[in-house]
């Protein structure tokens, strides 16, 4: 079957699952024990065994410097891996050459099950720049997906990544489910979940506490669910940030619902840069989602990132804000700032109910936007 351009992973038949316990590829449990090259053996086991395999790490404390997981795997049915302990980090920064720590890439089946992987990313944190350089190089994401299809990553706990704990890229067909990602509110570019140049990835019954983004869609996604997702701290749940590179791929079709967001530095938000190449971000819905304390709850901001005077050229249309509710801690409740370069087209909102935490009287601010209104408006709609 063909799924948006790339073949689906057909099921083998029922048959026994052979496991690859990566202790007997050479791991040992240990902080000072280094266990890259085993786990990697242990892999390409069971990525070359033609019926269904299992990597799997037993319970204890393995350490894991950067390590690649590649395909294409042989067997008719997905690999999986199995966490049953801890992985972590070896904390020194010239061990990392790439873009995660734990790397996925080509593999047409993956299932990754369980387990805690910790980054230890507060002996990274002093080399991030990113605040200061625009230009800066991302440190690495705890896990790193490119390229890979009809993945399940469920029931997974990311601690203290040192970049983005979780980036997926140039996949399709990605399901996350019953993840806890946790890092310090103050922790910098440690996004939860960032996806790019990705289809059909569904993110459900997760609970992200980062210092940046929960979750961010980037450039070329498509068809992306977000659903059930308790998101505090961070920067809530973002398109973009968009257009900060030339030619970047449009985005649409982002669906966000039943989400709650407490204690967030803004609530659900439309980010792209001034200056930018042209693109387009369409087929946008936030729907059901509860704000608990939150800064900026509903935000469009096509000024981000830098004081360029030039216009965005990211063309924002059919973006649907629905059912709305809960408190903040911003006077402007609704801040819908479009860009001069490219109005926002077709903005809907259907019953938003805002109150604040210090009995503010809440506003709403727009700017070059065509807003349409219906059932419940506090704050009141833009005039």
């Amino acid at each position: 079957m063909v799924n948006g351009g790339r073949v689906a992973l057909p099921r083998g038949p029922a048959g026994p699952e052979t496991t690859f316990n990566v202790m007997q590829f050479g791991a040992k449990v240990g902080k000072h024990m280094h266990n890259t090259q085993a786990f990697i053996k242990a892999w390409r086991a069971a990525c070359d065994f033609n019926g269904k395999a299992k990597v799997l790490v037993p319970m204890g404390e393995f350490t894991l410097a950067e390590t690649l997981f590649t395909g294409p795997c042989k067997g008719p049915d997905p690999v999986t891996i199995q966490v049953m302990g801890t992985i972590k980090s070896v904390d020194d920064p010239s061990e990392y050459s790439g873009n995660g720590w734990i790397q996925f890439d080509s593999i047409n089946g993956l299932v990754l099950i369980g387990g805690t992987l910790d980054a230890q990313g507060k002996a990274m944190w002093e080399y991030n720049d990113c605040k200061s350089n625009p230009h800066c190089v991302h440190l690495p994401a705890t896990l790193y997906f490119n390229g890979v299809d009809n993945a399940k990553i469920k029931r997974v706990t990311l601690l203290n990544s040192m970049g983005f704990h979780m980036h997926v890229t140039n996949c399709n067909m990605f399901r996350v489910s019953g993840i806890t990602i946790s890092a310090p509110r103050n922790s910098p570019n440690t996004d939860g979940i960032h996806i790019s140049k990705s289809q059909t990835v569904i993110i459900s019954r997760s609970t992200i506490g980062t210092g940046d983004d929960c979750i961010s869609v980037g450039h070329g996604s498509t068809n992306v669910t977000i659903n059930e997702v308790i998101c505090g701290p961070g920067h809530g749940i973002s398109i973009g940030s968009l257009g900060k590179v030339r030619n970047e791929q449009d985005v649409r079709g982002i669906v966000a619902k039943n989400c709650t967001l407490v204690g967030t530095t803004n609530g659900v938000r439309i980010k792209t840069w001034p200056a930018s190449g042209a693109s387009k971000a369409s087929g946008i819905l936030f729907g059901d989602i509860i704000m608990e304390n939150v800064d900026n709850p509903i935000i469009i901001d096509q000024s981000y990132g830098t004081k360029s005077k030039k216009p965005s050229r990211v063309k924002i249309s059919d973006v649907f804000y629905q059912d709305i509710r809960g408190t903040t801690i911003a006077p402007v409740a609704v801040n819908l700032m479009c860009s001069p370069g490219g109005h926002c087209e077709n903005v809907h909102l259907e019953n938003i109910n805002l109150r604040s935490k210090d009995n503010l009287v809440l506003t709403s601010r727009c700017a070059n936007a065509h807003v349409g209104y219906t059932g419940i408006q506090i704050p009141p709609p833009c005039r």
